[in-house]
């Protein structure tokens, strides 16, 4: 008998029907014997509606008020699933992140997770045959606040619950198979990876890919929690996520990611002496922008340009720190383009064989992709391209390192 948590995301419960669909996979997995823990998103678009509809109201909503009106998403979704279950003969109950003692931080739409205080009343509904379905997402401060965890928060939920609770593995039912090499939408021959490691995943996140929330491998990588990502409509493996062996080195590339949702920064006429690049990126910090992949040109005439990418939502942020930044260091002003894209190449691979940052650079200068930033890491390099060659971008990598002739497997 295995302890499982499956999270399913609001996809698969956007009707009734599919809610009704869920219910009767569960119950086949509980029919096994195992213990079964669900932890839902909210149905369908209901969060996007409702942020949608506090947008009409205020043109920056109170962070706590939102906190509230978003968490009665998954309210819905914890007990429509939990009368589905019932209805057909199962014991389920429902909780939310308070009643399971999910406290966290006070940092209104992205808390992180303090501890778990309610894993003992899962533990004895779990003895007593519920089936416990919780809510995603969603928290509770010392000071009985609630709070959320961010966009794709649920996930975060879900491991951080499997930790609590010693679970053999975290299920995340999708709409797709597993975790593909590239988005199958854009490149159709792209094929799921049977296995990854959770560094690979958290570049593959990081970089663009949505399949999981960055912050839920990490919580899974620091604790040993083995991920399985696959399709709600199929019985079929999806990928495993799991502690890195040697295995997995055969595989120089696993993934090509991408995002355009990022937004490149050039601060021009910057004074070039030590501690200006000190400062910049301090008050960006101060300001909570992330900051991502960071360039410095040569310096002319005792000044140079600093670029750095961040994403599109903390733009507004962004402009006020820089108009401090600029006045503060005496710069020529800033410059804020929208129209660009970051590609990656991701792979464990890539620490024991050379030569993949020549390939990648080769196989776009001959698709006439021209580069204008590149970051590297030990299993991943990015670059910066022109927003309208991002998909060519990424077709041309797929098939240069030839991730779609053939299924990609990490075991043999």
């Amino acid at each position: 008998m295995a302890l499982i948590v499956q999270k399913y995301g609001g996809a698969s419960l956007a009707t009734p029907e599919k809610f009704k669909f869920v219910a009767d996979r569960i119950i086949r997995e509980k029919k096994k014997g195992n213990q079964m823990v669900i932890v839902v998103s909210a149905p369908g678009d209901t969060t996007d509606d409702l942020i949608e509809f506090a947008e009409k109201l205020a043109k920056e909503p109170d962070s706590r008020e939102l906190d509230m009106l978003m968490s009665t998403g998954e309210q819905q979704s914890i007990a429509l699933m939990s009368m589905a279950l019932i209805e057909k003969g199962y014991k389920a109950k429902s909780f939310t992140g308070a009643q399971v003692g999910i406290v966290t931080d006070s940092k209104h739409t992205k808390a992180r997770i303090m501890d778990i205080k309610g894993a003992a009343k899962i533990k004895q509904a779990l003895k007593e045959g519920y089936i416990c379905v919780v809510a995603g997402f969603q928290g509770i401060t010392p000071d009985a606040d609630i709070t959320t965890l961010g966009r794709g928060g649920s996930d975060l939920t879900a491991v951080a619950l499997a930790t609590a609770l010693k679970a053999d593995v975290v299920e995340f039912l999708k709409d797709v198979e597993g975790v593909m090499t590239t988005n199958p939408e854009l490149v159709k021959d792209a094929k799921k990876i049977d296995f990854l490691s959770y560094d690979e995943m958290l570049e593959l996140s990081s970089g663009g890919a949505q399949v999981l929330y960055n912050r839920s491998v990490e919580y899974a990588k620091n604790y040993n929690v083995v991920l399985h990502v696959r399709g709600t409509f199929t019985d079929k493996q999806g990928t495993i996520i799991k502690k890195e062996d040697k295995k997995m080195e055969k595989i120089v590339v696993s993934g090509i990611t991408y995002t355009t949702k990022e937004a490149k920064i050039t601060i021009k006429g910057v004074p070039d002496h030590p501690g200006i690049a000190a400062l910049v990126f301090s008050k960006l910090a101060e300001g909570e922008v992330n900051v991502d992949m960071i360039i410095q040109n040569v310096s002319d005439n005792g000044t140079t340009d600093i670029s750095f990418t961040i994403s599109m939502k903390d733009i507004v942020r962004a402009k006020k720190v820089l108009d401090v930044i600029v006045k503060k260091v005496n710069a020529r002003g800033y410059k804020i383009d929208e129209k660009i894209g970051k590609v990656s190449a991701v792979g464990v691979g890539m620490r024991t064989h050379t030569g993949i940052a020549s390939a990648m650079f080769r196989a776009l200068a001959d698709s006439r992709i021209n580069i204008e930033m590149i970051s590297t890491s030990e299993i991943k390099i990015s670059v910066v391209v022109r927003e309208d060659q991002v998909g060519a971008a990424v077709k041309t990598l797929h098939d240069a390192f030839k991730l779609g002739r053939k299924t990609v497997s990490k075991e043999n």
